[in-house]
C-alpha cells in the first residue's frame, strides 16, 4: 500500500510528511504535540520491516524562524551512545573486540589506579565507574578528545568496576569510544562514518562537517519546573559536589552544545548530528536481524545491568551492553519524565530533552525522534512517550502496565 502524503498548518507551524494508514495515531500525536505540548519543531518515523511507515516533520527551527524542513538534524544527545555501542559491537562481531576481555588487552594505559579488573562490558553497560571526573575540566575539555582520555587513564574509579552502576553520561564518549579505536585502528567518528552510516546512507555525524551545519536546529533548552527540581537526582546535584549527579551536570568545561566546535567534535556519548528519520535508520537493520549475527544482536538486547538506584540518575535503571532498556519509574515519587516505556524486546537509547533512537526484534521495528525544545527530566517527556505509545498500540500492543510495552 502507498503510502499518504501528509501536510498540515498547526500551532508549531507547518507539518508535512508521509505515513502508512495503520499508524495514523502516531501521526495525531506528532500533531497534537505541535498542537498543545510546545513543541517547536521536530521529526519521527519508524521502520516495519524495513520499511519506512511513518516520517513525519516541520515546526520552526527556532521560535518565530526558519521552518523546520525534510533535512532538519539537531543534536541528539545520549542517542549518540547507540551509535557508539554499535561500533563496539560490530567489531565484536569481527572477532575485533572481545566484550569480555579485560581494557588492558586494547588499552594498557588504562588499567591502573584501580581500573586493573576492569572489563570491556563494564565499559558498555555503566558499571566501570568512571561516570564524570573529580578533576576540574579545563574549558573546552569536551572538545579535546585526547586530553579527556588521558584524564580518563588517572582517574581511581568511584567504586569496584563492576560491582554497580551509574549513568556514564559523558564519559561513555571516551571510556568506549576509545576502545572503538584501539580495536579497529580508527577513530570513533571516522568508523562510525565508513562503517555504518555511510554504508546505511545515513545523515548521522559524530563530528559534523561544516558544510552542513546550516542544517542544524539550535537547541531550546528546558527551564526547570517545579518537578524537575523536586527530584532526586536535582537534589544530589544542588547538595553533593563530590557525587557523580553533580558532577556530571556541573563540571563540563564550560560545553556549549550549539557551537560550532561543539557539532565538529568527536563526543560518542553526547554531539551526533541527526533526526528522527535517520535514527529509525540506524536501528532498522537491527530490528531484521541484519548488519550482525544472530547472536550478537540477541546480546545487544539482553539487559547486563539494572540498579534500583543508579549512581549517577539516581533513580532505578536497566541497561544492555550500551543500550537502554525499557524503563518505568512512573510510580516513585518525584520522577517526572524519568521513564522511557518500550516493549521487553527493544534497546535503544534517549537524548537529553527526549529525543530516541531504538530498535524492537520481535516487532520487527525501529522508531526514532528528535526535536530542538528539549523537555525537563533525564528520559523521555510526553511528547516522545506519546508517539511510541501510538507506535506501539498501532502495533497491536495491549498495554505498558507491566513496565513494558506486551501484547
Amino acid at each position: 500500500m502507498a503510502l499518504q502524503s501528509f501536510s498540515k498548518e498547526t500551532k508549531a507551524g507547518l507539518i508535512e510528511g508521509q505515513y502508512d494508514s495503520k499508524f495514523k495515531s502516531v501521526v495525531d500525536a506528532f500533531v497534537e504535540n505541535c498542537e498543545s505540548r510546545d513543541e517547536v519543531g521536530a521529526n519521527a518515523a519508524l521502520t516495519l520491516e524495513g520499511k519506512t511507515l511513518v516520517d513525519i516533520w516541520g515546526g520552526k527551527k527556532e521560535r518565530g524562524g526558519e521552518a523546520w524542513t525534510r533535512d532538519t538534524m539537531s543534536i541528539v544527545f545520549s542517542c549518540t551512545k547507540g551509535a557508539t555501542a554499535i561500533c563496539a559491537h560490530l567489531l565484536a562481531d569481527r572477532g575485533l573486540l572481545d566484550l569480555d576481555a579485560p581494557v588492558a588487552k586494547y588499552w594498557p594505559e588504562f588499567a591502573k589506579n584501580g581500573k586493573e579488573e576492569a572489563t570491556v562490558s563494564m565499559m558498555l553497560d555503566h558499571s566501570v565507574g568512571l561516570p564524570h571526573l573529580r578533576t576540574k575540566l579545563k574549558d573546552g575539555a569536551y572538545y579535546d578528545y585526547d586530553y579527556m582520555v588521558k584524564l580518563l587513564e588517572e582517574e581511581e574509579p568511584f567504586w569496584q568496576p563492576g560491582t554497580r552502576n551509574g549513568y556514564h553520561g559523558v564519559t561513555f564518549a571516551w571510556t568506549v569510544g576509545e576502545l572503538v579505536h584501539r580495536a579497529s585502528g580508527t577513530r570513533l567518528g571516522k568508523f562510525f562514518a565508513d562503517e555504518i552510516a555511510k554504508p546505511l546512507g545515513l545523515d548521522f555525524y559524530i563530528g559534523l562537517p561544516e558544510a552542513l551545519e546550516g542544517r542544524v536546529a539550535p537547541m531550546i533548552y528546558a527551564e526547570p519546573d517545579a518537578a524537575t527540581l523536586a527530584s532526586k537526582f536535582t537534589q544530589k546535584v544542588m547538595t553533593d559536589p563530590s557525587s557523580p549527579a553533580h558532577l556530571f551536570l556541573m563540571n563540563g568545561g564550560a560545553a556549549n552544545f550549539n557551537s560550532r566546535e561543539a557539532h565538529a567534535a568527536e563526543i560518542g556519548s553526547a554531539n551526533g548530528i541527526s533526526n528522527g528519520r535517520n535514527l529509525a535508520g540506524l536501528y532498522a537493520p537491527l530490528a531484521n536481524g541484519k548488519l550482525v549475527s544472530a547472536d550478537t544482536l540477541v546480546r545487544m538486547g539482553r539487559v547486563s545491568m539494572a540498579t534500583h538506584e543508579d549512581a549517577t540518575l539516581m533513580i532505578p535503571s536497566r541497561f544492555a551492553l550500551g543500550f537502554m532498556k525499557s524503563m518505568d519509574n512512573r510510580k516513585i515519587p518525584n520522577t517526572n519524565n524519568m521513564s522511557c516505556i518500550m516493549s521487553d524486546s527493544a534497546f535503544g537509547h534517549v537524548g537529553m530533552g527526549g529525543s530516541i533512537g531504538f530498535a524492537d526484534p520481535e516487532a520487527k521495528m525501529s522508531f526514532g525522534y528528535n526535536m530542538n525544545r528539549m523537555g525537563n527530566g533525564i528520559l523521555v517527556n510526553e511528547r516522545c512517550q506519546s508517539l511510541i505509545d501510538a507506535t506501539y498500540t498501532s502495533l497491536g500492543y495491549r498495554s505498558n502496565a507491566s513496565g513494558v510495552w506486551a501484547m
